[in-house]
């Protein structure tokens, strides 16, 4: 046959004839447009030869005209493959899912492993691994990568300077460099208390010193605050001035804001499409169907396939398709001037101490230059302006 692939798929089948009349059958065969091929005699009373399957039904109809028998030595192609396949569809069934066992337990995480941390900074990581979902039993695919778990644990627990995540195998590694928190001293050397900038004294805690200020009294940067020398003019004596002295500060910001403006928000609203990536080709898995949203964006995390030690070259893909439009913004004049205050709020609570508190806030300057406010806004603030200063040697003496 020239088509062995039509045959592969079609089923053939190997004959063998037994009787007399054999050439005359063959012949009647022939004539009745069956086709058959290899035709072999087999001693002087016998021939083989092959049959497509298709054609058995009319072979049978034939061979009852002659005094001959007809034996089915084997079946060849797909039909028969197909039903030797569903024989032994225990086994294979077996080892499919064999298969996919192995390769689902080789993708789960079975160790957390924490190197370099104290019991308790251990005990945090922990915490914040079970938030992020990295715990024994759970499948790495379903995990952030191991750089954005990185930079979240770093920023999630305190006291740590550095946290190195590698992934082994099915093993999470973690190599922690804690911060060294300097001893305090046990004995300050004398020192006095001084302004750290002009303000004007608010209110004062002086645990150990003598005040040489008072309260709304005006103060110039360097200025003496606390005087680490104390006792009287017979007997004096230096100690380390310690406390807190808040003072009245000002701050100036200019803050720029548009009246007008058009920007890209997202909805909440997206869509998630599952894949397996084999090289170039995706083999979709969840989430068919074209994406409905005329403007989004796409955000793609790939996670290797791991079967035992190695790694496939099989990836499952997770796409995540987020909804956004286009929203137009337009304030009033007084609106943008408020939204001003807040901005400039904003900004200056990044640059002034934690528990520094801003008492109020003055505009300045404020005009409109090309569809754009630009303020000029004045606050004051409420800090500590103490700074420890060492007190000079020749003033022990």
């Amino acid at each position: 046959m020239k088509n062995q692939w039509v045959t592969f798929f079609r089923g053939t089948v190997y004959v063998k004839v037994e009787g007399k009349g054999i050439e005359r059958f063959i012949n009647q065969l022939t004539r009745s447009n069956l086709i058959i091929w290899n035709v072999k005699r087999q001693g002087t009373m016998a021939v083989t030869f092959y049959i497509g399957l298709n054609d058995i039904h009319q072979l049978r109809k034939h061979v009852r005209h002659f005094d001959c028998r007809i034996h089915f030595l084997r079946g060849q192609g797909a039909p028969f493959l197909w039903k030797r396949t569903l024989k032994n569809a225990g086994f294979l069934l077996g080892f499919f899912l064999f298969f996919i066992i192995i390769t689902l337990l080789s993708n789960m995480i079975w160790g957390v492993d924490i190197k370099g941390a104290s019991p308790k900074t251990e005990h945090q990581i922990r915490k914040e691994l079970d938030k992020l979902g990295v715990r024994v039993g759970n499948f790495q695919f379903f995990m952030d990568n191991v750089e954005t778990i990185q930079h979240k644990l770093t920023n999630e627990v305190p006291n740590v300077t550095w946290i190195g995540v590698n992934l082994q195998g099915t093993t999470y590694h973690f190599q922690v460099v804690e911060k060294n928190t300097p001893k305090k001293n046990k004995k300050l050397a004398p020192q006095h208390l001084v302004a750290n900038q002009k303000a004007v004294i608010e209110d004062m805690y002086v645990e150990q010193g003598k005040p040489v200020v008072k309260i709304h009294q005006y103060v110039k940067k360097g200025q003496l605050l606390v005087s680490g020398i104390i006792g009287n003019d017979k007997e004096k004596y230096p100690v380390a001035a310690k406390g807190k002295v808040y003072g009245e500060t000002w701050y100036k910001s200019n803050v720029e804001l548009p009246l007008k403006s058009d920007f890209q928000v997202y909805t909440g609203n997206e869509q998630r499409k599952h894949e397996i990536k084999i090289g170039k080709f995706r083999i979709p898995v969840w989430g068919f169907g074209k994406v409905t949203y005329k403007k989004y964006d796409k955000a793609e995390v790939e996670h290797y396939i791991r079967f035992l030690k190695w790694t496939l070259p099989i990836q499952y893909v997770e796409t995540t398709f987020r909804k956004k439009e286009e929203v137009h913004r337009e304030y009033t004049k007084q609106e943008a001037i408020n939204k001003a205050k807040l901005l400039g709020k904003s900004d200056l609570k990044t640059k002034i101490p934690n528990d520094a508190k801003i008492k109020d806030d003055y505009v300045l300057q404020e005009h409109v230059d090309n569809g754009t406010l630009k303020l000029s806004i004045y606050f004051q603030v409420i800090e500590n302006i103490a700074k420890a200063k060492r007190i000079p040697q020749g003033d022990l003496e």
